[in-house]
């Protein structure tokens, strides 16, 4: 955040909720106020000053000073005549008047004294206010009437030595500024910054938060996990939705075409707003009442069906299929997955494949290098054969569609897999045929099972064999994963090159009366619930193998079953990965009170180091500390957490979601899953969280071993970061592919000229990431003239660990060595008039946003160079070439 707001030409931000040791530690210092600067920031640009709150809470009775039920007599909306509850230290405010005045105003005064020992500067804020105040002027006017005569008193009384005023954060920052260019407050030996004297610079974040005793607030990093995951989709999807419509104004040449992007843009409008809500700190964290997460659920589901339905349509023009036609034309793709409801999975539409019959399959590649991946759809028969959109044969698999239902495992439906290639930007056309001559149909897999029933019964067009043994493996080309039968879980990973990890996988539950929304307060460890005897069906294709197992537990229902899965891509990122996916349903009563976990044991002497990152940004350096409790060794994993060992070993695993993470014990890696608690935890929701859904979380884990010895990562204690195959790894995660199905077959004799879409001159640098690519006002898009620059592009460069292989090298071509230059990136299209922009848009001063002189430039030979870390914004025009 003090990164983003810095590049959005924020000089100076407010914080309160940090732990109370810290607050203490820093206010005997005097360092309550100082410099936030990011770990790799040397040059100080990233600087942005910090005022922190030092107190337990931001209410009234918190902030005068350091004696609550003094400050709460000076809080008027609490007096009698009001609606607002009386002060719970007993003593009440009243009505100030030429009496008491004196007594009142010394009383404040020694408070507001007392706070600023705790301050460098003779400046002090005070902040007046709460949740849900100032609702009506009555209110509002007591204050105000009343602080009033408080100051007059202050003001006129020179012995005093104080001046009190109203004033905003502006007000304040800006006098304090003002004196600190008067005073130096510098410590001796201090190192600050070169923007503001006088005040210390701090780099790193502050979790986990405690606010008092042992009350960790770690459990919201997990709660209402359904919806954290939503909100991911929700995030890529407008991307995705932002670029399309920003290709199609771009390569648009009449008015005509305008029509169904601009008719979009109030749907677009409300999407970008309901993404944005949901990130109010009790949307995306799980700590909102039940209506109205229900209502959040609601507007990211309208706004996701939105986007489908624009994406659906866009896609047909881009493909040159639709010409000229309306937006009220209905569109001939659908998306291959829908979402009856807010709160349900998303379901695999299947396909038809009729005799006779092809169907087409369009993919889009949001990310800004061509993409080769192993990729799914679901079919209703599996005699069928895929073919390119020149109808030329790929290879394929198929196999049986499973489920988390113990007594019907397999659906009736069936998978099938291929490897398909999209350019960067770009959409692919594939068919799926049935009764194609000239090529091979897709191959069945074998299928092995294990169960203690005898009913399992083999799935037509399938072979089925019966393990009997108590290990059982799956491989490809670079890893081989061992089993253990009886539990289902995973054991070890081998590498062709001869190294081997450990990875005991272990699914378990802490059980825990004292957490809520907010908090996670567990009583005692997690307990494993995995017993031998349940029921595991392994597939084994040539393009991707997978175990599924569905453990059995103490519980008839088992609250998890999980999916391990390997590919072989032949040159592709995928091969390198293992995919876990993870059912989870923690419904009903028997998991009241209960938090459910996977634990990965590894071997990887990491010493109880870890990395985690902030937002999909940048890491963060964690240790697990015996002086504190388990749950204040919980930290946030929005999307990536890794250990690295002495030998360099590396283990990380990615997620498509937001959950919480931990490193408890040597080598030791867990993740939280999900979470039902019963009881409130007395802050504020007034609930627990029982409204827990059915759900899948989405992992890949990556194992790598460095080349180059680096430094010991114990001693350092700034982060590490990625390796560029990490990178990647996370961003086919987390930006997949689009798949879209045509609604009707066509006739396999009738054959459809090739189409593609590929909107870039060429795939750029593996590091260099387009964060968004976008019209900002598209409604305004014709109105705007054609001097003004209409779009807006967002690059971020990647910071990568060069001490591991650049594996999926075939992929990574290049990485940034030079300037990317952004008048002959695209195809097509001129690219004109571009300026460097803040974050938020609004601001075109570089030298106010903290950048280096090199932007100027951009506007006359379109060369971008962009630091590692960095992320930056420019305005351009695009225009087709004649």
């Amino acid at each position: 955040m003090a990164y983003l707001l810095r590049r959005m030409g924020f000089e100076n931000m407010l914080i309160q909720r940090t732990h109370y040791e810290v607050k203490k530690e820093l206010a005997r210092s005097k360092n309550l106020e100082y410099i936030w600067r990011q770990s790799w920031d040397a040059e100080e640009t990233t600087d942005i000053f910090v005022h922190m709150m030092p107190f337990y809470s931001y209410d009234i009775p918190h902030t005068c000073g350091p004696e609550p039920a003094i400050c709460c007599q000076f809080d008027f909306a609490r007096m009698r005549s009001f609606l607002y509850e009386l002060c719970p230290w007993g003593q009440h405010p009243v009505e100030i008047n030429q009496k008491n005045v004196q007594e009142r105003a010394l009383k404040l005064l020694d408070q507001y004294k007392k706070k600023s020992t705790l301050y460098r500067t003779n400046t002090l804020l005070i902040p007046l206010g709460d949740d849900f105040r100032y609702v009506n002027v009555e209110e509002a006017e007591a204050q105000f009437r009343n602080y009033q005569v408080l100051f007059d008193y202050i003001n006129s009384n020179p012995s005093l030595n104080a001046e009190a005023k109203f004033g905003t954060l502006d007000d304040y920052f800006r006098t304090l500024h003002e004196e600190a260019d008067r005073i130096n407050y510098s410590l001796p030996g201090e190192i600050g910054s070169g923007q503001v004297g006088g005040f210390p610079s701090l780099s790193g974040d502050f979790f986990t938060y405690a606010d008092r005793q042992q009350d960790y607030w770690s459990g919201y990093y997990v709660s209402r996990p359904f919806f954290k995951a939503v909100d991911r989709v929700l995030e890529h999807t407008l991307r995705s939705t932002e670029m399309m419509l920003a290709l199609l104004l771009g390569y648009c040449q009449r008015a005509q075409c305008e029509k169904l992007p601009i008719g979009f843009s109030y749907k677009l409008t409300a999407a970008r707003r309901n993404l944005a809500l949901f990130q109010h700190h009790d949307g995306v964290t799980g700590t909102a009442k039940d209506h109205v997460v229900k209502d959040y659920g609601s507007r990211m589901h309208i706004s996701l069906q939105d986007l489908q339905i624009f994406m659906s349509k866009a896609i047909e023009v881009l493909l040159g299929i639709r010409h000229e036609k309306s937006d009220q034309n209905p569109a001939q793709f659908e998306p291959a997955q829908v979402r009856s409801k807010y709160d349900v999975q998303p379901v695999h539409k299947a396909i038809s494949a009729r005799e006779g019959t092809s169907q087409a399959v369009i993919l889009f590649n949001p990310l800004e290098q061509t993409r080769e991946e192993v990729v799914m759809v679901v079919v209703n028969r599996p005699d069928i054969t895929v073919l390119k959109s020149n109808w030329t044969c790929v290879q394929s698999q198929v196999s049986p569609e499973l489920r988390h239902d113990k007594s019907k495992i397999f659906t009736g439906r069936h998978r099938v897999h291929w490897k398909a290639s999209v350019p960067p930007l770009g959409l692919q056309m594939y068919y799926i045929v049935n009764g194609f001559v000239g090529c091979e149909k897709a191959k069945p897999v074998k299928l092995k099972y294990f169960s203690k029933s005898n009913s399992f019964s083999c799935p037509a067009p399938y072979a089925c064999s019966k393990i009997d043994t108590a290990e059982t493996e799956i491989e490809n080309q670079h890893q081989i994963l061992t089993f253990d039968v009886g539990l289902g879980l995973l054991q070890k990973v081998r590498h062709k090159d001869a190294s081997q990890i450990v990875v005991g996988e272990e699914l378990g539950m802490y059980s825990s009366s004292g957490s809520g929304a907010y908090l996670f307060k567990p009583n005692g460890d997690a307990q494993p619930i995995v017993e031998t005897g349940g029921q595991m069906v392994i597939s084994q294709g040539p393009l991707m193998q997978e175990v599924f197992s569905y453990p059995k537990t103490a519980w008839e229902k088992s609250p998890i079953s999980h999916c391990t899965r390997i590919y072989n891509g032949g040159n592709s990122i995928q091969e390198f990965l293992i995919e876990k996916e993870y059912h989870v349903e923690l419904l009903g009563q028997d998991f009241n009170d209960r938090e459910l976990i996977v634990r990965y044991k590894t071997d990887v002497d990491n010493r109880r180091i870890f990395y985690s990152d902030l937002n999909g940004f940048q890491m963060s350096r964690r240790e697990t500390y015996d002086k504190i409790p388990l749950q204040g060794n919980y930290y946030p994993m929005p999307s990536l957490a890794f250990m690295q060992g002495s030998n360099g070993q590396r283990f990380s695993v990615h997620s498509r979601q937001s959950l919480g993470v931990a490193s408890l014990k040597d080598g030791w890696l867990e993740i939280m899953l999900d979470r039902r608690l019963l009881a409130d935890d007395g802050r504020g929701l007034g609930q627990g969280v029982m409204d827990n859904r059915p759900m899948n979380v989405v992992f890949h884990i990556l194992m790598e071993s460095n080349i180059s010895s680096s430094s010991n990562p114990f001693l350092s204690h700034l982060p590490l970061s990625p390796s560029l195959l990490s990178h990647c790894v996370g961003a086919h995660l987390n930006y997949p592919l689009h798949a879209f199905i045509a609604k009707k077959p066509q006739d396999v004799s009738v054959q459809v000229p090739s189409r593609s879409f590929s909107p870039l001159a060429a795939s750029l640098p593996c590091d260099m990431h387009i964060v968004n690519f976008k019209v900002p006002f598209p409604s305004k898009y014709s109105q705007q003239p054609l001097e003004d620059s209409r779009f807006v592009i967002i690059f971020q460069r990647r910071q990568w660990d060069s001490s591991y292989h650049q594996k999926g090298r075939s992929q990574c071509t290049r990485v940034v060595d030079e300037p990317l230059n952004l008048f002959n990136m695209f195809k097509g299209l001129a690219v004109l008039n571009v300026k460097a922009t803040s974050l938020n848009l609004l601001r075109e001063d570089t030298e106010m946003l903290g950048y280096s002189d090199q932007l100027e430039d951009v506007a006359q030979d379109g060369q971008v160079l962009i630091s590692p870390m960095e992320i930056q914004a420019y305005k351009l025009e695009l225009r087709p070439h004649q």
